[in-house]
């Protein structure tokens, strides 16, 4: 009788722990699949093989010496085709004691495989950027570090072209980029084409004292839509144009507007009031002497292609412009519109020519001396922020920053900088600039 119990017990605690064993393990069809999984578990992935590069001594140095170069360059299209470093940097520089000898691309360099875009940009206002800043008449009175040595003018305007001998002068100064131009757009060493499309390519330069337009367009309607089409909220079919869009149709590297950065132009306005206003301007801005008479900067305002010189090159900017515009406007409504920032210019060189006329005029009287630096006994607005009187640095900032916003606001569709930014300023200056001169007569009085 003990005997059977005691079997029954041994008998029902081995079900209950084969019962445990099983229900531990899912089951038996648990227990077999995981089995199965275990016998079927895939092989680790074999590491992916190196992408191919060029010059593959170059990028395991520089790997190590420059590591955030490499990564650039490993996503460029120059690697997906095997361009090396040596077809940009030559094939003299191979290690640590030879840097020197590594060549720096200009864009004759890039012209080899891109000969198309290199030859339209010698053709547009960036080719000659570096030669117009080099034309302004005080530019030798800034430390070298901000224009040759880029942190000040030089760092937008190293876009420009460059003689061997300036680029031998630079690098003597120990300035060993900012000649290839291609890469201020298409950053190395990416070298990236989407890049280069997004009007964020030219926020660094074209913003800021005189040349807002980052500002104005950004904040505009067209630079709004757009930024809404880079976050998604616009679908990417959605029209919202790009500095490119206007200024660089179907990827024409020839940069340029019909106003040029100046905003003055030859032929001379039939409204003779106009043409008087904008004479006062060219002389103030040193392109014709007090006379009238053209002086040597005139060549050089030609040599750097500053302002259209003939109706015919005036007119076939404006003609491109509209080919911009009718892609999503009227003809009718794209012409009024762009009439309106030629109109902002007409009534901004009212303001600005009353102003020079009295700064003149204090010249004349002999109120203000002549500088040593200056050819002529009258207000030089290219001086810019080395003028000698307070004065003329009011007419300078009327001029560069002001007029600048007013006009390039109107073109841009931003009614806030043309108006407050820029048409507000310019009469503030004016009043201001007649106190001063009131003020320096009255002193002058008293003497």
């Amino acid at each position: 009788m003990r005997r059977g119990v005691l079997l029954g017990v041994y008998a029902t605690s081995g079900a209950l722990l084969v019962m445990g064993l099983i229900a531990a393990s899912g089951g038996i069809g648990g227990a077999q699949t995981a089995r199965g999984q275990a016998a079927q578990k895939p092989a680790p992935k074999p590491a992916p093989k190196p992408k191919p590069v060029a010059d593959a001594a170059c990028v395991n140095c520089h790997k190590v010496t420059t590591p955030g170069i490499v990564e650039d360059y490993m996503l460029s299209k120059h690697r997906q085709v095997m361009v090396g470093c040596s077809t940009c940097h030559g094939s003299e520089h191979n290690g640590p004691s030879n840097v020197d000898k590594a060549k720096t691309p200009t864009p004759d360099t890039c012209a080899n495989c891109h000969e198309n875009r290199v030859e339209e940009f010698k053709q547009g206002k960036h080719a000659m950027a570096w030669t117009s800043m080099k034309a302004m008449p005080t530019i030798h009175f800034q430390p070298m570090l901000l224009t040759q040595g880029m942190k000040g003018c030089g760092g937008c305007h190293k876009i420009g072209l460059k003689t061997e001998a300036e680029i031998k002068e630079l690098k003597e100064q120990g300035q060993t980029h900012g000649n290839a131009s291609c890469d201020a757009c298409h950053t190395r060493h990416t070298f990236s084409v989407r890049e280069a499309r997004q009007p964020q390519a030219c926020q660094t330069c074209h913003m800021g004292f005189d040349h807002a337009q980052w500002e104005m367009y950004s904040s505009s309607k067209h630079g709004v839509r757009h930024a809404l089409k880079q976050n998604g909220t616009l679908p990417e079919s959605a029209s919202a144009p790009t500095c490119q869009t206007c200024h660089m149709q179907n990827g024409n590297h020839a940069v340029g507007t019909a106003w040029g950065f100046l905003a003055v132009r030859l032929p001379m306005p039939e409204d003779e009031e106009w043409a008087a206003d904008r004479t006062t301007i060219l002389k103030g801005l040193g392109v014709l002497d007090p006379e009238g008479k053209p002086t040597a900067r005139l060549e050089a305002v030609k040599a750097a292609k500053i302002a259209r010189l003939t109706q015919e090159d005036w007119q076939s900017k404006r003609d491109e412009m509209l080919k911009a515009c009718v892609q999503c406007h009227s003809s009718r409504f794209a012409q009024a519109e762009l009439k309106k920032g030629d109109d902002m210019i007409r009534q901004a060189d009212k303001l600005m020519a009353e102003g020079i006329r009295i700064v003149a005029d204090l010249y004349k009287d002999g109120i203000i001396a002549k500088p040593e630096s200056s050819q002529h006994a009258y207000p030089d607005i290219l001086a810019f922020h080395d003028a000698t009187t307070e004065v003329e640095q009011v007419l300078f900032r009327m001029f560069m920053e002001h007029r600048m916003r007013a006009f390039q606001g109107t073109f841009h569709q931003n009614p806030d900088y043309a108006l407050w930014y820029g048409w507000s300023e310019m009469r503030q200056d004016l009043t201001r600039i007649k106190e001063i001169g009131a003020t320096m007569r009255a002193m002058k009085v008293r003497k």
